[in-house]
Parts: C-alpha cells; structure tokens; sequence
C-alpha cells in the first residue's frame, strides 16, 4: 500500500503548452472585434449617446449636458405628451434639435399669452419655471396625423414648433433616456 500512495503522489503533471504570444494577441483581436461590433449594435439599435448644445430645454438639461438617447423606445411605446424627444430639424436634416412633445396628431393646441391650451384645456407646465415663460400668443391649429408640436422648456430663448412648425414621425429618433454627464445633473430625464 505503501507503494501505491507513493505512486499516486508522485505522478507529475503533464507540463502546459508552451504560451504562444501570437495565441494571446489572436484572443485580444477577437475581443477587441467582439466589443466594437456590441458597441456599434447599441449605438445604432439601442441607445446613442449625444452632447446637448444650447440652453432652451434648460432647468431639465444643460447646455453640454451629456446624455442617452433611447433610439429603440418608440418601436414598442408610442410618443407621449410630456416625452423629450430627439430629432433631426425639419429645416436640416444635419442638425438634431431635443424638445418636449406638447400636442400629438389630432390635438388642437392653442397659446395664449404664453399660456398653452391642448384640446381646450390650460396645461399645467412644472417642467417651466416662471423665469422661463414667454408672452408669446400662437391661434388655434390642429397637429397633422403623424406630425407632434414641441416645444423647449426654455420657452423665452426656444425655436420649437411655434418656429417651424409640427415635426413628423419620421424625423423624430428617440427618446431622452439618462444624463450622465455632469455628475451632479446624472439621471433619468422626466
């Protein structure tokens, strides 16, 4: 028995290949690849991060404000009075504007003294601080089918659609999702 103990504790390992450093190198490769084809997924189908550049959507984000925008959101939930949106500008289509979506196809609204009536009814804006209203007047109109009024939280500086007018379905990308950047402003966009 001795003997047999004395063998078992004296088999050797078999030794390890030798390290190839061309083996670790093909492996960075492959993960290198596998990692930009995941981000190029996510920023193309899912969410894409953007710079927001000017103040008229301000107190909610900030000039340079750095945030996600959920690109995938409206596959599967329609677009919300209150949603802030992401678009390209309907006058170029090179420029992305960010508003909040007011009135939704089929909804008349109307803008009395900066005060915003949608289907008849005076709209409670908590999202406009005083300091931010305008005196601005806007007649009855009817939003198109397929087209959404928007309008910036920063009423007093915002070229919204009382500028250019409803934006279609088409133009509109996403949905604001996260602030992440500045640290003291990172969260969920309401």
């Amino acid at each position: 028995m001795d003997e047999q103990s004395n063998e078992q504790s004296t088999v050797e390992k078999p030794e390890s290949p030798p390290k190839n450093p061309r083996t670790h190198l093909q492996l960075w490769v492959r993960d290198f690849v596998i990692s930009i084809m995941a981000s190029f997924f996510i920023i193309t189908f899912l969410y894409q991060p953007v710079k927001v550049e000017g103040t008229s959507m301000q107190p909610e984000l900030r000039d340079q404000d750095r945030l996600f925008v959920n690109k995938f959101a409206y596959n599967f939930e329609k677009i919300s009075r209150g949603d802030v949106v992401v678009f390209y500008y309907p006058r170029d289509t090179q420029k992305s504007y960010i508003k909040r979506v007011i009135a939704l196809p089929g909804d008349n609204i109307r803008i009395d003294d900066g005060r915003l009536y949608v289907n008849g009814k005076r709209v409670d804006e908590p999202y406009v601080p005083k300091r931010f209203y305008d005196t601005r007047s806007m007649a009855d109109m009817v939003v198109p089918p397929h087209e959404y009024f928007v309008m910036g939280d920063h009423r007093s500086i915002s070229s919204d659609s009382r500028d250019f007018g409803p934006v279609t379905r088409k133009l509109i990308y996403g949905k604001a999702a996260f602030i992440y950047w500045p640290a003291d402003n990172m969260g969920v966009i309401h």
